[in-house]
């Protein structure tokens, strides 16, 4: 983590409201920010405060009309995806805008109830490669939270070796047919939409790949969730048996769907990696560990050891956050992610479950609860959110993968794993 320490301000820094761009242009961001604020106490509903869109669920409860009313009122200012153009739903804003938005929820309480792989994978990427029609078919209900999207990409045979995938797609003249079976379909049980990475050429590898879309509430598509030890079934594996996909439906140019399949797993890897600035909702360690453990007469954390451990892994945190935003602030102006994303996805994987850790380790006997009236429901979403944290470096490509992307595209090292 301490590569991640690097000075922020080359590039980006921030002093009392002003944002420093590189270019040396002072632009103040204070009257924003203002405006931002007033319209969260307007708008955000007080009993909504401190919760937000756990990924880790049995079910999907049905949404109170707060819920609904928050995700509409977002989805409506386009500041659920605030970056994105404004043509299709999105802000239209820049990085430092965005970032201002982020921090006045985080300071409120409130959460972004616009997310999902529709905004995390699939529509920066649909931005990127998709057609006109199609940009404006998908990606406004995306912005407004109305529509949920699922990723067909992991086989039972074609996990790490992702492009060895044998999921069928035929063309049947006014339409594309798929057979095949997809594993590890994270939210497949929720998801209206599909974008999947098929075969439609059987006689090349890399080459003979297609990116299409399907939805998933048609006939032949089977979902079965697979329960994690956390208790929660996330992931599915589904089944396909003459699925419908149209012929508009297709990204980019046949057999081309690599590249483009390639690209998402860039924007997938960036948001798991900025999954941590979502923690910042939640109970800080130092509160945390003062609540259970206790102070001395100063005031400090009694068990000095943890307390050092506990600054160590916040100082990793402030550091990996302030990176990630440069990060994206960079990916912006650079046309999208590159494969430092592999970095930041290894970086922030390894301290949220360094963190969540430390939060058991603090509660004691407390955090090693799964059910029953003796743990509060903190403790209990504190026990599986630490189980369920446990894929989060296998998900999105395993650490292994990732190192070995580091390798090739970063440091530029030979390939080993390739036979001659």
């Amino acid at each position: 983590m301490a590569v991640l320490a690097r000075l922020e301000t080359d590039r980006v820094s921030s002093n009392n409201g002003v944002l420093l761009v590189a270019d040396g242009a002072e632009q103040t961001i204070e009257v924003f920010r203002q405006e931002v604020r007033s319209w969260v106490e307007v708008n955000f509903p007080p009993d909504l405060k401190g919760l937000g869109n756990p990924i880790m669920l049995e079910e999907r409860p049905k949404p109170t009309e707060e819920q609904v009313a928050w995700r509409k009122a977002v989805g409506e200012k386009g500041w659920g995806t605030p970056t994105w153009p404004a043509l299709y739903g999105g802000a239209g804003l820049s990085p430092a805008e965005a970032r201002v938005i982020h921090q006045e929820f985080a300071r409120a309480g409130a959460y972004n109830p616009i997310g999902g792989m529709g905004v995390m994978m699939f529509g920066p990427t649909l931005l990127e490669f998709g057609t006109e029609e199609q940009k404006l078919e998908h990606i406004p209900p995306i912005c407004r939270g109305e529509v949920q999207w699922c990723q067909g990409y992991s086989e039972p045979g074609a996990g790490s070796d992702l492009a060895s995938l044998q999921t069928r797609c035929e063309d049947m003249g006014d339409h594309y047919r798929i057979n095949g079976q997809k594993i590890w379909t994270s939210g497949a049980q929720w998801a209206d939409w599909c974008f999947c990475l098929v075969r439609t050429d059987p006689t090349k590898k890399h080459e003979g790949i297609s990116f299409v879309l399907f939805t998933m509430r048609q006939p032949g598509v089977e979902v079965r969730p697979i329960k994690l030890i956390a208790g929660s079934s996330p992931f599915c594996e589904t089944f396909l048996k003459d699925v419908r996909a149209e012929k508009k439906d297709l990204v980019g140019p046949l057999n081309a769907g690599w590249t483009i399949g390639k690209r998402l797993l860039q924007h997938e890897r960036s948001s798991i990696s900025s999954m941590g600035n979502a923690l910042g909702g939640s109970a800080a360690l130092p509160d945390l560990a003062k609540a259970y453990v206790g102070v001395d007469t100063q005031g400090r954390l009694a068990d000095r050891d943890l307390r050092t451990r506990i600054v160590a892994n916040e100082m990793d945190g402030r550091a990996f956050q302030q990176t990630a935003m440069r990060a994206m602030a960079e990916a912006k102006g650079n046309s999208g992610p590159s494969a430092a994303t592999s970095i930041m996805k290894n970086a922030g994987t390894r301290w949220i479950q360094d963190r969540a850790e430390l939060t058991l380790e603090i509660m004691g006997h407390q955090g090693l609860g799964w059910a029953g009236e003796d743990f509060a429901p903190a403790e209990l979403e504190a026990v599986r959110s630490w189980l369920g944290g446990k894929a989060s470096t296998i998900y999105g490509g395993s650490q292994e993968v990732q190192n070995n992307i580091i390798s090739k595209r970063i440091l530029g090292l030979p390939d080993l794993t390739s036979t001659h």
